[in-house]
């Protein structure tokens, strides 16, 4: 049995994976993410929990390594339940990623390791606020679904793609009857229009019989 005044000096490992689990939480919480305090807290506290046990339970006969596997493991099958796919879109990947770091803030503060602790949490940290600063250069192009009918007699499927900026439509349907051909078209634009905007381009071109914003589906 080890010293219980040994034991509870090991708190104070698990207070620090405390500490920064909550700073990495709070930081994602600032920014409305799936996974905040609690979530990060809890993270970094269990995987130092577990890395203490490992290292002291089992005696030196015991493989920490592997138990430190696992941890790995388990939080990677925890920040899976985190992503959705929703509007087209991969959410919560970056927020699960970070779940999955914090488990190693967590594990080195278990590993007595407090420096690269502390310094692993500033890092995650600071990486997270430069990415999500204005900086075009870290932002990728936010896409917009639009629904589009519209009569096709010369050119005007040529106007619809220099009109929204694309060069081809993702999903194309035609209608023909006796009198007329009807494009009911599905395109995706990297400009935001309003729905005073559309309404002016159908009043600008009487071919286009509807226009619909279709990005929540």
């Amino acid at each position: 049995m080890l010293n219980p005044i040994f034991q509870l000096s090991t708190l104070l490992d698990l207070l620090l994976s405390v500490v920064l689990g909550g700073f990495i939480g709070f930081e994602r919480k600032l920014r409305y993410k799936e996974a905040g305090i609690r979530t990060h807290t809890i993270v970094s506290f269990g995987a130092a929990l577990m890395m203490i046990v490992s290292k002291y339970a089992f005696g030196d006969e015991a493989d920490t390594a592997r138990v430190a596997a696992q941890i790995v493991a388990g939080v990677g099958f925890l920040g899976a339940g985190i992503i959705v796919y929703k509007r087209n879109e991969v959410h919560g990947l970056t927020t699960a990623a970070g779940v999955w770091a914090t488990a190693g803030v967590g594990m080195a503060c278990g590993g007595e390791l407090y420096i690269v602790a502390v310094g692993a949490t500033a890092l995650l940290i600071l990486v997270q606020c430069i990415y999500n600063s204005k900086i075009r250069i870290f932002h990728s192009k936010k896409y917009y679904s639009v629904k589009i009918v519209f009569l096709q007699s010369v050119d005007e499927n040529l106007q619809i793609k220099k009109l929204f900026e694309i060069e081809r439509f993702n999903h194309l349907v035609i209608e023909r009857t006796e009198s007329r051909v009807v494009y009911k078209a599905t395109l995706n634009t990297d400009k935001e229009f309003s729905s005073t905007t559309l309404n002016e381009i159908i009043e600008r071109h009487p071919f286009i019989l509807s226009i619909e914003r279709c990005d929540n589906d």
